[in-house]
């Protein structure tokens, strides 16, 4: 799994209500739209906030300690997700959906389901060590900007630069690891599309144990239909702790404390966080290349195999891979609900006409400028042309997208099968050795997914390249996709680890049908790769250049788009109109249990039903507590997790969601209507006491350690 860690929604939802919330305009009044203030979103870095902005907003200049503070406390969740210390006593807390993967690795380990029934250490004996498991904290920040551009500029083409660059990062980020140390992990981090360079050092936490995840029903709390949407009633938190190399609690002076009273309306909140990736910083020309060619391909990829696999879970809920399956199931179904909030945000005319005009401002001041002229005033005309020129790509990369070993989009055969490819050309032994245990290293997967996923990856050749195309006959040898799959998964040894060792030992490679058909198609694909590779080469070129003259003119008064990086994002508690009326700031467990009576247990496959813990509801659970609440900050995917803070740091809730109107959110933010979606501390508190018992951890998140 790609460790998106996203859950289900509907996507015509998505396209009905994003569509619904934008202004009104007709086509000829569309010029007289005016780009906002924050488009460009939000999320700056905690090494360059920006405090005139905070002290004209809210009459708030928080000062270097806070940030440090801020900074020390937040942690980077494995690479997937956000989260911090919540004790001094190495607690940690996330979101259920980003500790999903690691319930379902202590149940395959214990024999256990502990996903349904929820997990709960009732004593730090209980605690479980999660191996592969790891939180980054980062310390300190360095700019390397002048050391990677002077690399580049040294060099001569642009994959000549691109590698160039590369191999500076490369160097930097092993000459400041080695100061470093062993714990301790050195990124280098592009901002402003190359713009700025920053050595980010991470310290590294290794031993991370689980100590609480509530049940999936209730982290997963409406299922497929609430996903996206406000008002939500999700207890979408879990508790990790970190312990140091003597198996002891780490201590640690850094944490956020808890404020158990929460948050009102029109309170400032914060949040510290890591967001992955956006493109607020794209002009529209790549725009319109995303909106007609990247994501309508990536949309249709994912909804393809998560038709695949959720026919799998459906038909096999025994089967001791399902646990597994179902985590990249839910990932594959959010991550095509994201993607059709980018796709209709893309088409929306609004959208575009908001990120025309902030680009059109960009042409005035650098028009303006007559020293900057030379270098920069053509550079958006290039990506232009760049860009048309690289839609002709568009059926090739819709094909293959995903055809790589290890990839969700691909079924395990192919993986094995393109490794194999890889394994026959391999210049020596050394790298056949490498080859065969990555290809023994891959999981198996059930031979009926295999053939589902491989049966989705040929109607692919045929949907985007034509069914008389060379790639569609050499694959399919004249037969429907779903026949071809099922003699590929049937007739090779690779679809198993055990098949492909005793092939690799003593067998013939090339006559596996797999690689067989990996062979025929693969001339075409290194072809498509190299051609698509030199555009996109030439168009990281161009990238860096206009990313260099936004930067001389605009600094970093606009915040850089998401890294994965740390960042801080300011908002209030709002409420907003949506389809016809106004969503609350907060909800209640009142909301909770309305839900369950109103729509029953069997409703949408059971997405309102509730654990039987839960029922009736328990002595001492104040239903009128808040539960969850909106606010204006502005996250993406990676926010998940991120603490959302009052002005003092203290954690009024967390961060798990977006509303349905913030899925644009990659290419554009506005505070209008985008919404974060948080679970209330007072609502995590309520639950802990009065639902669950664990009243040894709710003291500790009150107190700030044990």
């Amino acid at each position: 799994m790609n460790r998106f860690h996203f859950v289900a929604f509907a996507a015509f939802t998505v396209i009905f209500f994003v569509a619904a919330t934008q202004p009104a305009f007709a086509q000829d009044d569309l010029g007289d739209v005016q780009a906002g203030r924050f488009d460009n979103g939000k999320m700056f870095t905690l090494d360059d906030p920006p405090l005139d902005y905070f002290r004209e907003e809210y009459g708030f200049t928080p000062d270097a300690e806070w940030f440090e503070h801020a900074q020390l406390a937040a942690l980077r969740f494995a690479t997937y997700c956000s989260a911090s210390f919540a004790s001094a006593d190495g607690l940690i807390f996330t979101n259920h959906h980003c500790a999903r993967q690691s319930v379902t690795q202590v149940s395959v380990e214990e024999g256990t389901d502990f996903n349904e029934p929820g997990f709960y250490a009732r004593s730090m004996v209980e605690e479980r060590p999660i191996d592969g498991l790891f939180v980054e904290q980062l310390i300190a920040i360095e700019e390397v900007t002048g050391e990677v551009r002077a690399a580049a500029d040294a060099a001569g083409s642009d994959q000549e630069r691109q590698q160039a660059r590369q191999q500076a990062i490369s160097v930097i980020e092993e000459r400041m690891g080695e100061t470093a140390g062993d714990d301790h992990r050195v990124q280098v981090v592009t901002f402003y599309s190359g713009g700025q360079y920053k050595a980010y050092t991470y310290r590294r936490y290794d031993n991370i144990r689980l100590v609480f995840a509530p049940e999936t029903q209730m982290g997963y709390y409406g299922g497929d239909p609430d996903n996206f949407t406000f008002p939500r009633y999700s207890l979408d938190f879990s508790l990790f702790r970190a312990y140091d190399d003597d198996g002891h609690p780490l201590q640690t002076e850094n944490f956020f404390q808890w404020n158990p009273e929460g948050t009102d309306e029109g309170d400032l909140v914060f949040i510290i966080g890591n967001p992955g990736s956006t493109t607020r910083l794209q002009t529209i020309s790549q725009l319109e290349y995303r909106r007609d060619i990247n994501e309508p391909a990536i949309l249709n990829a994912l909804h393809s195999r998560e038709l695949a696999y959720g026919a799998f879970v459906d038909n096999n809920p025994d089967h001791p891979a399902t646990p597994e399956l179902t985590d990249t199931y839910f990932s594959l179904a959010n991550g095509r609900k994201a993607y059709t909030g980018r796709v209709e945000g893309l088409q929306d005319p609004y959208i575009m006409a908001r990120r025309a005009d902030a680009e059109q401002d960009f042409r005035d001041a650098l028009a303006s400028r007559a020293d900057l002229q030379a270098e920069y005033g053509g550079i958006m005309d290039a990506i232009a042309a760049n860009r048309e020129a690289a839609r002709s790509f568009g059926p090739m990369y819709s094909a293959f997208l995903g055809f790589s070993a290890g990839s969700s989009l691909s079924s395990t055969v192919v993986g094995r099968a393109i490794m194999a490819y890889q394994y026959l050309n391999a210049d020596d032994d050394e790298a056949r050795e490498g080859i065969r245990e990555q290809m023994l290293g891959l999981d198996d997967q059930p031979m009926e997914l295999q053939q589902a996923l491989l049966t989705a990856r040929f109607e692919d050749f045929v949907e985007h390249l034509g069914s008389d195309s060379e790639v569609a006959q050499a694959a399919l040898g004249g037969q429907s996709p779903a026949a071809a799959a099922r003699v590929i998964v049937e007739g090779s040894a690779l679809t198993t680890s055990e098949g492909a060792a005793g092939l690799l030992d003593g067998g013939d490679l090339s006559a596996d049908p797999g690689v067989a058909m990996v062979m025929a198609i693969m001339p075409s694909f290194t072809q498509f790769q190299e051609a698509y590779g030199a555009a996109n080469a030439e168009m990281g070129e161009f990238s860096a250049n206009l990313a260099r003259g936004r930067f001389e003119i605009f600094g970093t008064s606009i915040p850089p788009d998401a890294t994965f990086t740390l960042r801080i994002s300011d908002g209030v508690v709002k409420a907003y109109e949506y389809n016809g009326t106004v969503a609350p700031t907060h909800t209640t467990f009142y909301g909770l249990y309305d839900h369950y009576y109103s729509y029953g247990p069997e409703a949408e496959n059971g997405s309102w039903d509730l654990p039987e813990r839960w029922l009736p509801a328990p002595d001492g659970l104040d239903l009128s507590t808040p539960y969850n609440f909106v606010s204006t900050n502005d996250i993406i995917g990676g926010n998940s997790g991120s603490p959302m803070l009052d002005r003092d740091l203290k954690v009024v809730g967390i961060a798990f969601d977006g509303n349905i109107e913030s899925l644009p959110g990659n290419y554009i933010y506005m505070d209008e209507f985008n919404r974060t979606v948080s679970v209330d501390v007072r609502g995590m508190l309520a639950a802990l006491e009065h639902v669950y018992g664990m009243q040894r951890l709710a003291r500790e998140l009150r107190n700030g350690g044990m």
